[in-house]
């Protein structure tokens, strides 16, 4: 019989009774302790509550100013974080989220906001899957399930150069955790333009983990920098004692996204079809307008959730660029990929390459 601790639930033990405590963190109920919530008194002559006192949405949300960052969420275990809601103002490829576990000063997730919610250009568009939702107009949601025996401390870096507004929730239960539960991580890469005859590295550096993990989702904005279909390539999972072969390899990027045929269903019927699903989708597609959005962008996620990838002790994760030259040739592409990589692992988290300059990371 599965452990239950008031970690995850579903449909199947929902109506099973549990110790845990739920607790929740919010500019409403900062520490998230218990009767916490709505207690600020502090009210300006101009707010909208000045009228109707304490307990009148006095506090919705923080104000991030430009080049520093705000503790979202500073929690002692053990536990585990549930949901995730949030909604940032500005430009969300300059508002880092960050994620730190037990006394670890390495983060083990580090993703501009957008990307990590599947959202990586800047721009809204609908997913509806299990472990990341985006609703109107900019609501980020996650559901990745995160224990942590310690301490959880979640952070948002404003690195543009405007002050940004943040309203966020973090739901969390307060519960032993298993033995055998690992600790969430998601990192951000981003080739742009990919080198000619080279893979993107969607993963790596993922050594020697006690104990072992599993891969549990990718996400990737991929614009493209060539005419005609570019998805050809295959997705590569090294594991374990992998070297030149990998042990999983994908037929075509599609066919990795659980889609087929370039995702095309016919110009008479629109040509490439946006879809979101519970595992998997392609819940946007930026169509040239003939005037300054001139290439092709895409966004795609696909959650191992019903299949994680396990691995003993390291993972690797690659993807192919590939077009298609004349002749019925393969093209090696050099378009601008952004991926973000999920996976659960014990601790210490291997420090990640230093994310990209705010330049670096910029849409252009």
């Amino acid at each position: 019989m599965e452990p239950f601790n008031g970690l995850g639930t579903h449909l199947g033990n929902l109506a099973r009774r549990s110790p845990a405590l739920s607790r929740s963190i919010s500019p409403e109920n900062p520490t998230g302790e218990a009767g916490g919530g709505a207690r600020s008194t502090e009210i300006p002559d101009t707010h909208p509550a000045r009228d109707l006192g304490p307990g009148w949405k006095i506090r919705p949300s923080v104000r991030i100013p430009a080049g520093t960052s705000f503790t979202m969420a500073e929690i002692d275990g053990p536990g585990a974080i549930q949901q995730i809601w949030l909604t940032q103002t500005g430009t969300w490829r300059d508002h880092i989220l960050r994620i730190y576990w037990d006394d670890q000063e390495t983060p083990s997730v580090e993703c501009p906001v957008g990307d990590f919610f599947a959202c990586g250009w800047g721009r809204y568009a609908q997913v509806s899957s299990l472990a990341v939702c985006v609703n109107p107009g900019s609501a980020f949601n996650c559901y990745w399930e995160m224990p942590f025996r310690r301490k959880a401390r979640v952070t948002m870096t404003n690195i543009g150069t405007k002050e940004s507004v943040l309203y966020y929730q973090v739901n969390y239960t307060l519960t032993e955790i298993p033995d055998d539960y690992a600790y969430f991580h998601a990192q951000f890469r981003r080739s742009n333009p990919l080198p000619y005859k080279t893979d993107h590295v969607i993963l790596d550096g993922v050594n020697g983990v006690d104990g072992g993990g599993q891969y549990v989702g990718t996400y990737i904005a991929w614009g493209v920098n060539n005419t005609g279909w570019w998805g050809e390539g295959e997705i590569k999972f090294f594991l374990d004692d992998d070297d030149e072969y990998p042990t999983i390899c994908g037929t075509g990027t599609e066919d990795y996204f659980c889609g087929s045929y370039n995702f095309d269903v016919g110009k008479e019927k629109g040509g490439y079809r946006e879809f979101t699903t519970p595992y998997a989708g392609l819940p946007q597609v930026i169509r040239p307008d003939g005037l300054y959005d001139s290439q092709q962008r895409f966004g795609m996620y696909r959650w191992h959730i019903a299949d994680p990838i396990r691995f003993t002790s390291k993972i690797r994760v690659t993807i192919q660029a590939l077009g298609w030259h004349s002749e019925g040739r393969f093209l090696p592409l050099r378009d601008d990929i952004a991926s973000v990589a999920y996976w659960y692992q014990a601790l210490p988290t291997a420090p990640f390459p230093k994310l990209p300059t705010r330049d670096e990371l910029e849409i252009v």
